[in-house]
């Protein structure tokens, strides 16, 4: 048995220590937000924060999270940083398939709590990786401008 801390929850799961935490997550938990794109860490769609960190969920094998704190897209809302990178992507309205949407909230949110102001460049570069198959990359940064503040008005 493995002990994780799910969005704030204590949770003991039995599972392969090596197995990934997207699939703990999804398979065990029925917690799919968190979606599957690549399965080898370039894509960004799995990104969930472990003790406050972006990481990908699909190459972290779950014995890395035990006794930490995982924050999935489901309870990401419950801070008050989260509310306002969603309720930013719903003003902009960022998505159009939305598949790879909850990585890229994730990866804001992140970025954001290190840097509530970040210019463009570090914008780009903390969500360089994420990938958005729709292209709305140009929505995206604007939506993160928006929840910091900048150029889009207070969030």
């Amino acid at each position: 048995m493995i002990t994780l801390y799910i969005n704030g929850t204590k949770t003991k799961v039995d599972a392969d220590p090596g197995t990934p935490l997207l699939w703990v997550l999804r398979d065990n938990l029925k917690l799919t937000g968190t979606k599957y794109g690549c399965g080898i860490a370039q894509c960004g769609a799995c990104t969930v924060h472990l003790d406050g960190r972006a990481v990908r969920s699909c190459v972290t094998p779950v014995s890395m999270a035990s006794g930490k704190q995982v924050t999935t897209i489901e309870g990401l809302a419950e801070s008050a940083l989260g509310k306002t990178v969603q309720s930013a992507w719903q003003e902009v309205d960022v998505p159009q398939c939305g598949y790879c949407q909850s990585g890229q909230i994730m990866s804001a949110a992140a970025l954001l709590k290190e840097n509530p102001h970040p210019s463009e460049a570090q914008i780009s570069d903390a969500m360089d990786g994420i990938l958005c198959r729709c292209g709305t990359y140009n929505r995206i940064r604007a939506a993160i401008q928006k929840a910091a503040g900048m150029k889009g008005g207070a969030a």
